[in-house]
């Protein structure tokens, strides 16, 4: 039994290496497949087996929580290993003679992380198998069935492949590696034919303006002026090349709450972006982080016109469980937990995720919101022609949360088939094309602006008309059915 939970591990790590940063997506297969070969004999035992399978998995790619809140990366980390725990609790009710068993085990740990998409905490989707495909050439499936179906993909063929070490006869062999190699075949022809909108003859010139500086440091430990300077200062370097009309920009995207201020709209702040757009001759999105009182903030993306006028304004709705929101804080607080990191609340925002601005509509999602496909999607449903990602990942030592997030940001443009513009004010910064391609990405830390001429598109993924809950519904009715009919192949 010991030999078994060594697998769980090892399976785990396997994950978790191909997975950003260290993305070796291949080794997700190879991982899935050394955890289906073994088939704990007891409930309990295959609980155990999940959980550690997924602890191993999880917990090096949500290490970045740590440096937010030691107790909520612990119980988060548990938490969502435990729901793997009871999908191998329920793929292990199925007897080894099922036929089916190497379909039920994926659409149960599939569920498992739908559910820990959205529950608790309104879900923490990072660490997933989805991420660690998004430079596969499988990746594109997303434009049909968004995340889950590329979590499914990977997960069945795991099992297939383990499947050949248990197999009975050389006939069920074959069918095995037959469906294996069906999948691994069609799956990216599938993504790539399949409708990902079109070019609707126009682009914008857009400058990503990353003002550098160090990692790993808290607002409460920042002097925000500081960021704000250094933020100007590359915006301020930017060539008099860039104005002239073969050259023109024709928008400028400063990160996620580069601005901390009581009130942007009466702040000297604003007097100096207002100064850049009408050097510049173009509108810029900001963001800015307002006091609302003494329990809660605000954190949105402004547009800031060339005339100084404040144009739309979009409040973040996600908000990061124990980084911009303190689950259970009077509990936490009861047992001495350090929440002094987060003494404010951020207040979520309630409108729809598009901004106006170059006389186009811009869907945005605020950093953490990108790694939710639904609200990447909801700007697209209203006509959005671009994706910006305005983010912040100087808070988090290492670039764990970095680079998943690259990872996600092609993801997103692969399901919106839009061009996503991805800044940060210490990285990582990117363009990312409609078809998940990465470029012009910075350094950490590095103080520069990236400018890329990008195609406005229009037209929608079959994942944006049908979203997740399609494919979460025959998940489960699939699942009950197979369990339903092995059941009743057992009694007879």
């Amino acid at each position: 039994m010991k030999k078994q939970y060594l697998v769980a591990i090892i399976a785990g790590l396997l994950i978790a290496f191909s997975l950003p940063p260290w993305g070796w997506w291949p080794l997700a297969y190879v991982g899935v497949a050394l955890f289906a070969t073994c088939k704990p004999n007891s409930n309990r035992a295959r609980f155990m087996f999940g959980t550690m399978f997924a602890l191993a998995w999880l917990a090096p790619g949500m290490a970045w929580m740590w440096f937010l809140t030691a107790p909520g990366y612990v119980i988060a980390a548990l938490l969502f290993s435990a729901l793997h725990g009871l999908a191998a609790v329920i793929t292990g009710a199925v007897t080894d003679q099922h036929k089916h068993r190497a379909v039920i085990g994926p659409l149960t740990h599939t569920l498992a992380e739908a559910l820990r998409f959205s529950f608790p905490f309104g879900g923490v989707p990072l660490a997933t198998l989805a991420i660690s495909q998004a430079a596969s050439p499988i990746a594109p499936i997303v434009r049909v069935g968004g995340p889950l179906l590329l979590t499914y993909i990977v997960l069945q063929i795991g099992f297939l492949l383990a499947s050949l070490r248990h197999t009975e006869t050389p006939r069920r062999s074959m069918r095995a590696v037959l469906w294996a190699v069906v999948a691994v075949a069609v799956l990216p022809i599938t993504g790539l034919i399949a409708p990902h909108g079109k070019d609707i003859g126009r682009s914008l010139n857009v400058a990503a303006v990353q003002g550098g500086g160090p990692q790993g440091t808290l607002a409460i430990n920042t002097n925000s002026r500081d960021v704000v300077i250094r933020h100007l200062d590359a915006t301020q370097k930017i060539a008099v090349a860039s104005t002239s009309n073969e050259g023109k920009l024709d928008l400028v995207v400063w990160p996620e709450n580069v601005i901390d201020v009581s009130s942007f709209s009466s702040s000297i702040e604003r007097t100096e972006v207002e100064a850049q757009a009408a050097r510049l001759n173009a509108p810029f999105l900001v963001g800015i982080t307002e006091d609302f009182d003494n329990r809660f903030f605000t954190n949105a993306q402004v547009v800031v016109n060339t005339d100084g006028s404040l144009g739309d304004r979009y409040d973040k709705v996600r908000r990061v469980p124990f980084g911009e929101f303190v689950p259970m804080r009077g509990l936490l607080e009861a047992v001495g937990a350090p929440v002094d990191r987060i003494p404010r609340d951020a207040k979520a925002g309630h409108d729809t995720a598009i901004l106006r601005a170059a006389d186009t509509t811009i869907a945005v999602v605020i950093s953490w919101e990108v790694f939710f496909a639904g609200r990447a999607n909801e700007g697209i449903e209203q006509g959005a022609t671009l994706l910006v990602n305005p983010t912040n990942g100087s808070s988090y030592t290492g670039t764990i949360l970095q680079s998943q997030q690259i990872a996600s940001s092609r993801l997103r443009a692969l399901e919106t088939g839009r061009w996503l513009v991805q800044v940060s004010p210490t990285g990582f910064s990117a363009f990312v094309s409609p078809d998940g391609q990465v470029f012009d990405r910075t350094g950490v830390s590095e103080q520069r602006v990236i400018t890329r001429q990008v195609q406005l598109r229009s037209g929608r993924t079959i994942y944006s008309y049908l979203g997740d809950m399609p494919f979460v519904v025959i998940m489960i009715a699939s699942l009950l059915a197979l369990l339903i009919a092995g059941r009743r192949t057992t009694q007879a």
